[in-house]
């Protein structure tokens, strides 16, 4: 047995997690040698209990390896350990970095430049529209989009990165062969495709209450900042934004309606937390400009293939100039489409960044790109 398999094993037991691993690998030195190790030797660890002294020497009874080593080969994920190169950087340096990672899809390193996307799943038609913006936005720059997989606004944040273009990662509270929710299944092979899913869960480990903060200390852990879109005061969001505050991790909210309850927690989070008030992603940017020197920043162009338009927006675009602003009415009016097709129109071309939208519903072209 070698050291990974040897975590994977770890990894499925119960008792066992990263900082009880990590104490036990100061005194065994290896994985192989924990699970090699009688209960005496075990409870000479400090830290280590009856309890997980007992489950550790007894592991074969319990678990199956060779079958979990065969359902990865199966699915064909694979594992990721921390010595790997592929194992995010920010990830390992949060306090209790996960064992194991199974990933289907591929983690690379510009994934380092990762902001994480959050919010509830009772959403509003605001927070699933201000979430795929900012997700377009962010992603069509190169930055990547981490989100959980959730219903509401983690769904708008992978679908606003992958209609940009670019690279979103999902980290399930599930085993990797769980579908959850089931209308995902799509999505989540796009994002396979185009990033990454990744779980520290072993297969067929289903949802529960424990489950989801766990998964929520890796999406806040392997990214530069986390952005709640749209949360109610309970939402586990703010699970989220609190293990990035922990983590040392910047943290954004998006303002809502005053009088809306899911608007409640981004409020609570800028007035209470010192969450930075999050518009658009220039806010969210502006903060991290710092850690892109020339050799790394992302770049636009690699973001995305040569920007084209279709014809409705290439009319919209033609109508506005890049000094004159224009309300919505002259913009339909000058462009000879219908109100609903200009709507649209300016909203992906906003989303494409190629477009501003000034106070009072003024429209002009976006002379910075």
């Amino acid at each position: 047995m070698d050291s990974r398999e040897a975590l994977v094993a770890l990894n499925m037991i119960d008792h066992v997690g990263p900082v009880r691993l990590r104490q036990l690998l100061e005194f065994f030195g290896d994985p192989a040698a924990i699970l090699k190790a009688s209960k005496s030797q075990l409870l000479q660890v400090h830290g280590i209990g009856e309890d997980t002294a007992a489950a550790i020497a007894n592991w074969e009874t319990g678990i199956d390896l060779a079958a979990e080593l065969k359902r990865i080969s199966d699915f064909g994920c694979r594992i990721v350990i921390s010595g790997d190169e592929e194992y995010p950087d920010l990830l390992k340096q949060i306090y209790d970095p996960p064992i194991v990672l199974y990933v289907k899809g591929k983690l690379l390193p510009r994934d380092k430049n990762a902001v994480a996307m959050v919010g509830s799943r009772q959403t509003t038609h605001y927070g699933i529209e201000a979430a795929r913006k900012l997700a377009y936005q962010l992603a069509y720059v190169g930055v990547t989009v981490v989100s959980g997989g959730a219903r509401g606004i983690d769904t708008a944040a992978h679908q606003g990165a992958l209609n940009a273009g670019g690279r979103t990662v999902t980290v399930l509270g599930t085993g990797i062969n769980i579908i959850f929710p089931a209308e995902n299944a799509e999505l989540f092979e796009r994002i396979a495709a185009n990033g990454a899913i990744l779980t520290q869960f072993p297969f067929n480990r289903t949802a529960d209450k424990q489950t989801f903060p766990i998964r929520n200390r890796i999406v806040a852990g392997m990214c530069l900042g986390t952005v709640v879109v749209e949360a109610n005061l309970t939402s586990g969001a703010l699970i989220t934004a609190r293990f990035a505050n922990d983590q040392g991790r910047q943290v954004f909210a998006v303002p809502g309606r005053i009088d809306s309850p899911r608007s409640k927690g981004c409020h609570a989070l800028i007035k209470e937390s010192g969450a930075k008030l999050c518009e658009d992603a220039e806010d969210i940017l502006s903060e991290f400009e710092y850690l892109f020197p020339a050799s790394n920043k992302p770049a636009r162009e690699a973001a995305l293939p040569a920007l084209t338009l279709s014809e409705n927006e290439q009319k919209v675009y033609d109508t506005l100039k890049d000094d004159d602003e224009l309300a919505m009415d002259e913009v339909i009016r000058f462009s000879g489409l219908p109100a609903a097709t200009v709507s649209v129109a300016l909203l992906s071309l906003e989303m494409k960044r190629i477009v501003r939208q000034l106070p009072g519903k003024l429209f002009i072209r976006n002379t910075r790109f």
